[in-house]
Protein backbone atom coordinates (compact mmCIF):
# COMPACT_ATOMS: atom_id res chain seq x y z
CA UNK A 1 0.00 0.00 0.00
CA UNK A 2 0.93 3.33 -1.00
CA UNK A 3 2.40 5.69 2.16
CA UNK A 4 0.94 9.43 1.56
CA UNK A 5 2.52 11.78 4.13
CA UNK A 6 0.12 14.93 5.29
CA UNK A 7 2.50 17.69 7.61
CA UNK A 8 -0.49 18.45 9.94
CA UNK A 9 1.09 20.59 11.84
CA UNK A 10 -1.49 23.81 10.99
CA UNK A 11 -4.35 21.69 11.59
CA UNK A 12 -7.34 23.11 13.61
CA UNK A 13 -9.34 26.31 14.23
CA UNK A 14 -6.54 28.05 16.22
CA UNK A 15 -4.45 28.05 12.73
CA UNK A 16 -7.12 30.28 10.77
CA UNK A 17 -8.47 28.96 7.38
CA UNK A 18 -5.04 27.26 6.90
CA UNK A 19 -5.98 25.26 10.20
CA UNK A 20 -10.16 24.18 8.60
CA UNK A 21 -8.61 23.79 4.95
CA UNK A 22 -5.75 21.12 6.67
CA UNK A 23 -8.25 19.59 8.96
CA UNK A 24 -11.06 18.88 6.46
CA UNK A 25 -8.45 17.85 4.30
CA UNK A 26 -7.21 15.23 6.90
CA UNK A 27 -10.64 13.81 8.02
CA UNK A 28 -11.86 12.70 4.51
CA UNK A 29 -8.15 11.33 2.83
CA UNK A 30 -8.46 9.09 6.30
CA UNK A 31 -11.57 7.43 4.81
CA UNK A 32 -9.47 6.49 1.59
CA UNK A 33 -8.39 2.60 2.11
CA UNK A 34 -6.66 3.07 -0.84
CA UNK A 35 -3.84 4.48 0.98
CA UNK A 36 -1.69 4.32 4.32
CA UNK A 37 -1.80 7.73 5.59
CA UNK A 38 1.06 8.96 7.51
CA UNK A 39 -0.04 12.35 9.22
CA UNK A 40 2.37 14.61 11.10
CA UNK A 41 0.92 16.33 14.21
CA UNK A 42 2.47 19.20 16.56
CA UNK A 43 1.55 16.83 19.46
CA UNK A 44 -1.53 14.65 20.74
CA UNK A 45 -3.94 17.17 21.63
CA UNK A 46 -3.86 18.68 18.13
CA UNK A 47 -4.20 15.08 16.65
CA UNK A 48 -7.12 14.54 19.05
CA UNK A 49 -9.13 17.82 18.05
CA UNK A 50 -8.50 16.95 14.52
CA UNK A 51 -9.11 13.46 14.51
CA UNK A 52 -10.60 12.03 17.42
CA UNK A 53 -11.77 9.07 15.48
CA UNK A 54 -8.27 6.36 14.84
CA UNK A 55 -8.42 4.75 11.70
CA UNK A 56 -6.56 1.45 10.69
CA UNK A 57 -4.55 2.43 7.77
CA UNK A 58 -3.40 6.11 9.64
CA UNK A 59 0.14 6.42 11.13
CA UNK A 60 0.26 9.81 14.05
CA UNK A 61 3.69 11.17 13.89
CA UNK A 62 3.97 13.65 16.56
CA UNK A 63 6.78 17.10 15.42
CA UNK A 64 6.96 19.78 18.14
CA UNK A 65 8.62 21.99 15.27
CA UNK A 66 7.10 25.64 14.88
CA UNK A 67 6.28 26.54 11.41
CA UNK A 68 8.50 29.37 9.82
CA UNK A 69 11.13 28.23 12.27
CA UNK A 70 15.03 27.19 11.53
CA UNK A 71 14.20 23.47 12.78
CA UNK A 72 11.77 23.09 9.85
CA UNK A 73 14.60 22.98 7.70
CA UNK A 74 16.90 21.29 8.90
CA UNK A 75 15.32 19.26 11.04
CA UNK A 76 12.11 18.25 9.55
CA UNK A 77 13.56 16.36 5.87
CA UNK A 78 14.67 13.81 8.28
CA UNK A 79 11.82 13.06 9.96
CA UNK A 80 9.95 12.95 6.20
CA UNK A 81 12.38 10.59 5.26
CA UNK A 82 12.02 8.19 7.82
CA UNK A 83 8.91 7.28 7.03
CA UNK A 84 9.58 6.36 3.64
CA UNK A 85 6.70 8.58 1.74
CA UNK A 86 5.25 7.72 -1.83
CA UNK A 87 4.30 11.26 -1.26
CA UNK A 88 4.38 14.02 0.81
CA UNK A 89 1.21 16.56 1.18
CA UNK A 90 2.14 20.36 2.80
CA UNK A 91 -0.60 22.17 2.74
CA UNK A 92 1.35 25.72 2.94
CA UNK A 93 4.01 26.94 1.40
CA UNK A 94 6.61 26.28 4.25
CA UNK A 95 7.88 23.16 2.75
CA UNK A 96 11.30 21.65 3.77
CA UNK A 97 13.63 23.03 1.31
CA UNK A 98 15.73 19.75 1.14
CA UNK A 99 13.27 16.91 1.55
CA UNK A 100 14.40 14.72 -1.68
CA UNK A 101 10.91 13.10 -1.85
CA UNK A 102 7.95 13.72 -4.09
CA UNK A 103 5.96 16.75 -2.85
CA UNK A 104 2.44 18.45 -3.72
CA UNK A 105 1.95 22.05 -1.92
CA UNK A 106 -1.33 24.25 -1.69
CA UNK A 107 -0.68 28.14 -2.14
CA UNK A 108 -3.58 29.60 -0.30
CA UNK A 109 -2.43 32.99 -1.33
CA UNK A 110 0.99 35.03 -2.24
CA UNK A 111 -0.34 37.87 0.51
CA UNK A 112 3.57 38.97 0.81
CA UNK A 113 3.70 39.30 -2.70
CA UNK A 114 0.93 42.10 -3.19
CA UNK A 115 1.03 43.49 0.41
CA UNK A 116 5.03 44.03 2.02
CA UNK A 117 6.80 46.55 3.93
CA UNK A 118 7.13 48.06 7.33
CA UNK A 119 3.13 49.04 7.77
CA UNK A 120 2.40 45.11 7.71
CA UNK A 121 4.23 43.84 10.08
CA UNK A 122 4.64 44.06 14.32
CA UNK A 123 8.26 42.83 13.94
CA UNK A 124 11.28 45.38 13.82
CA UNK A 125 12.08 46.21 9.95
CA UNK A 126 15.83 44.24 10.12
CA UNK A 127 13.67 40.79 11.66
CA UNK A 128 10.57 41.48 8.86
CA UNK A 129 13.04 41.71 5.83
CA UNK A 130 15.02 38.78 7.04
CA UNK A 131 11.56 36.99 7.42
CA UNK A 132 10.62 38.14 4.12
CA UNK A 133 13.89 37.10 2.11
CA UNK A 134 12.99 33.64 3.41
CA UNK A 135 9.53 33.32 2.74
CA UNK A 136 9.91 34.35 -0.86
CA UNK A 137 12.89 31.99 -1.01
CA UNK A 138 10.55 29.08 0.26
CA UNK A 139 7.66 30.21 -1.78
CA UNK A 140 10.02 30.02 -5.03
CA UNK A 141 11.54 26.69 -4.09
CA UNK A 142 8.07 25.19 -3.32
CA UNK A 143 6.40 25.87 -6.43
CA UNK A 144 9.50 24.54 -8.26
CA UNK A 145 9.78 21.46 -6.40
CA UNK A 146 6.09 20.62 -6.42
CA UNK A 147 4.61 18.06 -8.70
CA UNK A 148 1.25 19.43 -8.13
CA UNK A 149 0.00 23.01 -6.49
CA UNK A 150 -3.26 22.82 -4.94
CA UNK A 151 -5.26 26.59 -4.92
CA UNK A 152 -8.55 27.56 -3.87
CA UNK A 153 -9.35 29.86 -6.57
CA UNK A 154 -9.05 31.76 -9.91
CA UNK A 155 -7.50 34.34 -8.78
CA UNK A 156 -5.03 32.66 -6.82
CA UNK A 157 -3.77 30.58 -10.05
CA UNK A 158 -3.79 34.10 -11.98
CA UNK A 159 -1.53 35.77 -9.23
CA UNK A 160 0.61 32.46 -9.08
CA UNK A 161 1.06 32.61 -13.24
CA UNK A 162 1.81 36.14 -12.60
CA UNK A 163 4.80 35.74 -10.15
CA UNK A 164 5.66 32.35 -11.43
CA UNK A 165 4.61 31.39 -15.04
CA UNK A 166 6.12 28.48 -15.14
CA UNK A 167 3.88 26.63 -12.51
CA UNK A 168 0.68 26.98 -14.94
CA UNK A 169 0.42 23.53 -16.24
CA UNK A 170 1.20 21.92 -12.61
CA UNK A 171 -1.62 24.66 -10.86
CA UNK A 172 -4.40 22.88 -9.87
CA UNK A 173 -7.55 24.11 -8.76
CA UNK A 174 -9.75 23.16 -5.86
CA UNK A 175 -12.86 25.31 -3.81
CA UNK A 176 -13.06 25.39 -0.61
CA UNK A 177 -15.81 23.37 1.07
CA UNK A 178 -18.21 24.38 4.00
CA UNK A 179 -18.25 22.70 7.14
CA UNK A 180 -21.41 20.10 8.08
CA UNK A 181 -21.97 22.02 11.19
CA UNK A 182 -22.68 25.32 9.52
CA UNK A 183 -24.75 23.52 7.14
CA UNK A 184 -26.91 22.15 10.01
CA UNK A 185 -27.70 25.67 11.61
CA UNK A 186 -29.98 26.92 8.61
CA UNK A 187 -33.49 26.76 10.45
CA UNK A 188 -32.02 28.78 13.73
CA UNK A 189 -34.51 30.92 14.27
CA UNK A 190 -32.51 34.17 15.95
CA UNK A 191 -34.20 38.09 17.21
CA UNK A 192 -31.54 40.07 15.19
CA UNK A 193 -29.52 42.64 16.39
CA UNK A 194 -27.77 45.47 15.01
CA UNK A 195 -24.54 44.11 15.61
CA UNK A 196 -22.08 43.68 12.56
CA UNK A 197 -19.00 40.47 12.82
CA UNK A 198 -15.81 39.92 11.31
CA UNK A 199 -14.00 36.83 11.75
CA UNK A 200 -10.23 36.68 11.18
CA UNK A 201 -6.95 37.97 11.71
CA UNK A 202 -6.37 42.02 12.12
CA UNK A 203 -3.69 42.11 9.83
CA UNK A 204 -3.70 45.38 8.32
CA UNK A 205 -5.05 43.77 4.74
CA UNK A 206 -7.75 42.68 6.49
CA UNK A 207 -9.20 46.70 6.34
CA UNK A 208 -10.51 46.15 9.80
CA UNK A 209 -10.19 50.35 10.17
CA UNK A 210 -13.12 51.47 7.64
CA UNK A 211 -15.38 49.65 9.60
CA UNK A 212 -14.29 51.51 12.84
CA UNK A 213 -15.24 54.43 10.75
CA UNK A 214 -17.80 53.36 9.59
CA UNK A 215 -19.41 52.83 13.32
CA UNK A 216 -18.99 56.63 13.75
CA UNK A 217 -21.73 57.08 11.49
CA UNK A 218 -23.93 54.31 13.02
CA UNK A 219 -24.40 54.45 16.52
CA UNK A 220 -27.02 52.05 17.04
CA UNK A 221 -24.56 49.18 15.47
CA UNK A 222 -21.96 47.49 17.37
CA UNK A 223 -18.99 45.40 15.90
CA UNK A 224 -17.94 41.75 17.27
CA UNK A 225 -14.59 41.06 16.14
CA UNK A 226 -13.55 36.60 16.15
CA UNK A 227 -10.69 35.53 15.65
CA UNK A 228 -7.90 32.94 16.70
CA UNK A 229 -4.82 35.32 16.74
CA UNK A 230 -3.80 38.07 18.90
CA UNK A 231 -1.23 39.29 16.25
CA UNK A 232 -2.14 43.39 15.87
CA UNK A 233 -5.04 43.14 18.71
CA UNK A 234 -3.07 45.97 20.27
CA UNK A 235 -2.84 47.92 17.02
CA UNK A 236 -6.68 47.58 16.24
CA UNK A 237 -7.29 48.88 19.97
CA UNK A 238 -5.20 51.49 19.25
CA UNK A 239 -7.90 52.56 15.94
CA UNK A 240 -11.06 51.95 18.19
CA UNK A 241 -10.06 54.38 20.79
CA UNK A 242 -8.74 56.71 17.80
CA UNK A 243 -11.95 56.69 15.88
CA UNK A 244 -13.95 56.68 19.76
CA UNK A 245 -16.28 53.71 18.85
CA UNK A 246 -14.59 51.97 22.27
CA UNK A 247 -18.61 51.14 23.16
CA UNK A 248 -19.59 50.04 19.86
CA UNK A 249 -16.27 47.03 19.41
CA UNK A 250 -15.88 43.54 21.46
CA UNK A 251 -12.82 41.99 20.87
CA UNK A 252 -14.41 38.22 21.28
CA UNK A 253 -11.12 35.92 20.78
CA UNK A 254 -11.49 32.26 18.98
CA UNK A 255 -14.68 31.03 19.57
CA UNK A 256 -16.03 27.62 19.13
CA UNK A 257 -17.94 26.92 15.81
CA UNK A 258 -21.08 26.24 18.04
CA UNK A 259 -20.89 29.56 19.54
CA UNK A 260 -20.10 31.32 16.52
CA UNK A 261 -23.08 30.19 14.85
CA UNK A 262 -24.80 31.00 17.75
CA UNK A 263 -23.41 34.74 17.42
CA UNK A 264 -24.37 34.43 13.18
CA UNK A 265 -28.02 33.99 13.82
CA UNK A 266 -28.12 37.02 15.86
CA UNK A 267 -25.99 39.00 13.88
CA UNK A 268 -27.41 41.81 11.05
CA UNK A 269 -24.88 41.11 8.75
CA UNK A 270 -20.88 39.73 8.09
CA UNK A 271 -18.42 42.55 7.03
CA UNK A 272 -15.18 41.03 5.07
CA UNK A 273 -13.31 44.66 3.98
CA UNK A 274 -9.95 43.05 3.08
CA UNK A 275 -8.04 44.62 0.37
CA UNK A 276 -6.56 40.80 -0.56
CA UNK A 277 -7.79 37.14 0.20
CA UNK A 278 -7.03 34.01 -1.32
CA UNK A 279 -10.87 32.58 -0.93
CA UNK A 280 -13.25 33.69 1.29
CA UNK A 281 -14.57 30.91 3.47
CA UNK A 282 -15.53 32.91 6.46
CA UNK A 283 -18.19 34.57 4.51
CA UNK A 284 -19.35 31.22 3.05
CA UNK A 285 -19.79 30.04 6.47
CA UNK A 286 -21.95 33.40 7.45
CA UNK A 287 -24.44 32.69 3.99
CA UNK A 288 -24.61 29.11 5.49
CA UNK A 289 -26.48 29.92 8.40
CA UNK A 290 -28.33 32.84 6.76
CA UNK A 291 -26.56 35.62 7.90
CA UNK A 292 -26.00 38.39 4.46
CA UNK A 293 -22.65 39.10 3.46
CA UNK A 294 -21.06 42.70 2.72
CA UNK A 295 -17.52 42.11 1.16
CA UNK A 296 -15.32 44.98 -0.20
CA UNK A 297 -15.04 44.38 -4.06
CA UNK A 298 -12.47 42.67 -4.71
CA UNK A 299 -11.98 39.92 -7.79
CA UNK A 300 -11.93 37.00 -5.31
CA UNK A 301 -15.10 37.85 -3.71
CA UNK A 302 -16.50 38.82 -6.63
CA UNK A 303 -15.42 35.17 -7.66
CA UNK A 304 -16.35 33.52 -5.01
CA UNK A 305 -20.09 34.89 -3.77
CA UNK A 306 -21.34 36.19 -7.20
CA UNK A 307 -24.57 38.00 -6.50
CA UNK A 308 -24.89 36.46 -2.93
CA UNK A 309 -23.19 39.22 -1.54
CA UNK A 310 -23.33 43.13 -0.77
CA UNK A 311 -20.23 44.85 -2.87
CA UNK A 312 -18.44 48.29 -1.55
CA UNK A 313 -15.37 50.18 -2.21
CA UNK A 314 -12.97 48.84 0.57
CA UNK A 315 -11.39 52.39 0.87
CA UNK A 316 -15.09 54.16 1.47
CA UNK A 317 -16.25 53.96 4.89
CA UNK A 318 -19.34 56.19 3.25
CA UNK A 319 -20.01 54.00 1.06
CA UNK A 320 -20.04 50.52 3.47
CA UNK A 321 -22.48 52.97 5.59
CA UNK A 322 -24.86 53.55 2.54
CA UNK A 323 -25.10 49.76 2.29
CA UNK A 324 -25.46 48.79 5.88
CA UNK A 325 -28.26 51.29 6.12
CA UNK A 326 -29.99 50.02 2.92
CA UNK A 327 -29.64 46.56 3.33
CA UNK A 328 -32.87 45.72 5.35
CA UNK A 329 -34.95 45.44 2.51
CA UNK A 330 -32.45 42.84 0.25
CA UNK A 331 -31.76 40.66 3.15
CA UNK A 332 -33.68 38.08 2.35
CA UNK A 333 -32.51 38.15 -1.06
CA UNK A 334 -28.96 37.72 -0.08
CA UNK A 335 -29.70 35.31 1.82
CA UNK A 336 -31.67 33.15 -0.97
CA UNK A 337 -28.91 33.87 -2.60
CA UNK A 338 -26.11 32.94 -0.39
CA UNK A 339 -28.34 28.83 -0.27
CA UNK A 340 -27.83 28.24 -3.96
CA UNK A 341 -24.02 29.92 -3.63
CA UNK A 342 -22.68 27.67 -0.99
CA UNK A 343 -24.21 24.49 -2.93
CA UNK A 344 -20.90 25.17 -5.11
CA UNK A 345 -18.59 25.17 -2.64
CA UNK A 346 -17.55 21.22 -1.38
CA UNK A 347 -15.06 19.99 1.05
CA UNK A 348 -15.65 16.31 -0.48
CA UNK A 349 -15.07 17.44 -4.29
CA UNK A 350 -12.05 19.40 -3.03
CA UNK A 351 -10.65 15.89 -1.54
CA UNK A 352 -11.80 13.95 -4.38
CA UNK A 353 -10.12 16.08 -6.95
CA UNK A 354 -6.81 16.02 -4.44
CA UNK A 355 -6.66 12.19 -4.43
CA UNK A 356 -7.00 12.06 -8.10
CA UNK A 357 -3.80 13.86 -8.30
CA UNK A 358 -1.83 11.93 -5.15
CA UNK A 359 -2.91 8.54 -7.59
CA UNK A 360 -1.64 10.52 -10.86
CA UNK A 361 1.91 11.93 -9.16
CA UNK A 362 2.76 8.18 -7.48
CA UNK A 363 1.73 6.16 -10.87
CA UNK A 364 4.57 8.43 -12.95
Amino acid sequence: MKRIGVDCRLAGQKHAGIGRYTQNLVQRLVENPEFEWVLFFSDIEQAQEVLPKKYDNTTEVFVPIKHYSLKEQTRLPKIFSEQKLDLLHIPHFNVPIFYPGKIVVTIHDLLWHEQRGNHVTTLPAWKYWLKYWAYIHTVKTAVKKAKAIFVPSKTVVETLGKYYPKTKNKTILTYEGVAEIFLQQKKIKSKIKKQLIYTGSLYPHKNIEVVLKALKNLPEFSLKLVGARNIFQQETMELVKKHKVEKQVDFLGRLSDKKLIELYSESFAFVFPSFSEGFGLPGLEAMATNLPVIASEIPIFKEIYGDAAAYFNPKSSAELVEIINILEPSRKDLIKNGQKIIEKYSWETMVNTTINEYKKIIQK
